[in-house]
């Protein structure tokens, strides 16, 4: 799958055809070699460069790529390695200077060094100029796919949807069972608010790729992005039908339950993902949560002390609020033994002991 990620799209070196000259032939790059004896020089350093760029020496690679420039060695050739090296040295404007003298010196013909220049403008957030040298390199190399999807997020950093939704629907074209793209493509259509859109883009991919559980959790998140809880819950559940014991896909049903107020329903669900894993704390905190909120004093306490024996410290708040609730309810020896449950958890803790002391002489003498 291809992935948008933060490094050009060519960081390549140019190796010996460097030693030629530029031209244009039957809509093809091509170099037309020079035997001379000043070129056979520039090669020499040229090697000697490429050689100081693999063992990164970046710096000493850019006086050589300079030099085999002054002995006649093909400027698009040492501008374009010149420019690799000044990325690797996190010079990025330099780098873009250096990448568009190479595409200059080739006419606008060398693809390469427009891609690398639209990539490091993407880098220094220049999106729309970004944008157009990313045109211009796929008017040369029109079945570039990851430039695409390049050129999609760098139409998204400027807000236009369209432009990145024609660039995600050109890179599909290409490789239809890219299913990433997939993603990419629904993600554009839910923030325009084209959920149904989405929703079946998602659902098309799954037919065709039925070992990708994955669209059915992400339909159900497109359906409560757009609060459609039924739809959602219903999404999550066809695909623990094919993944029963996943927790996170448990959660995430459970989440979408209690949103809809359904929390007997999220309370059963959390039950289930605890009984495959009981250290799963985030879902005893949230059960211990839900309880409390069902008034199931007894549940909760159960849950936050599961929550606290596996580490998860969210279990001392859990078990305080239910001793202040106890306390509100005149049930003063009850918030005394939540209390003292907090203790187990955290023995060193003087705020509780100071805490206990207080309901006892407050309410017990």
């Amino acid at each position: 799958m291809h992935k948008l990620i933060s490094v050009l799209l060519a960081l390549l070196v140019l190796n010996s055809p460097a030693d030629a000259f530029w031209e244009r032939k039957s809509k093809k790059n091509v170099y037309k070699a020079d035997t001379s004896a000043q070129v056979q020089t520039a090669n020499k350093l040229l090697d000697h460069a490429n050689a100081l760029y693999h063992n990164g020496r970046y710096v000493q690679a850019i006086l050589m790529y300079r030099k085999a420039q002054a002995r006649g060695a093909d400027p698009v050739a040492t501008n374009f390695n010149i420019a690799n090296s000044l990325f690797r040295l996190e010079k990025l404007p330099e780098a873009a200077a250096a990448y568009r003298k190479a595409a200059d010196y080739s006419k606008g013909e060398f693809a390469p060094a427009l891609f690398n220049l639209a990539a490091v403008l993407y880098r220094l957030m220049q999106y729309s100029e970004s944008i157009a040298v990313y045109h211009r390199a796929l008017r040369i190399d029109e079945e570039n796919i990851s430039a695409w999807l390049y050129l999609a997020e760098a139409y998204q950093k400027t807000g236009d949807r369209v432009g990145a939704l024609r660039a995600l629907e050109t890179a599909q074209r290409l490789e239809p069972g890219d299913v990433s793209i997939v993603y990419q493509l629904a993600e554009i259509y839910v923030s325009i608010g084209e959920f149904d859109v989405a929703v079946a883009l998602a659902r098309e991919a799954y037919i065709h790729n039925p070992d990708e559980t994955d669209f059915l959790i992400y339909i159900g998140d497109i359906y409560r992005t757009n609060k459609n809880y039924d739809a959602s819950a219903g999404a999550y559940r066809e695909a623990l039908a094919l993944q029963a014991d996943n927790l996170n896909l448990l959660y995430k049903l459970a989440d979408v339950l209690a949103e809809d107020k359904k929390l007997f329903l999220a309370i059963d669900i959390l039950n289930k993902a605890l009984q495959i894993n009981p250290s799963f704390s985030d879902a005893a905190i949230f059960l211990g949560n839900l309880a409390f909120e069902a008034e199931w004093w007894d549940r909760a306490e159960q849950a936050y002390m599961l929550a606290g024996q596996h580490g998860n410290t969210e279990a001392i708040q859990g078990l305080r609020n239910l001793a202040y609730e106890s306390e509100q309810r005149q049930q003063i020896q009850r918030a005394i033994e939540y209390l003292k449950k907090v203790q187990t958890l955290v023995p060193n803790d003087l705020s509780i002991r100071a805490e206990i002391e207080r309901l006892r002489h407050t309410f017990l003498q």
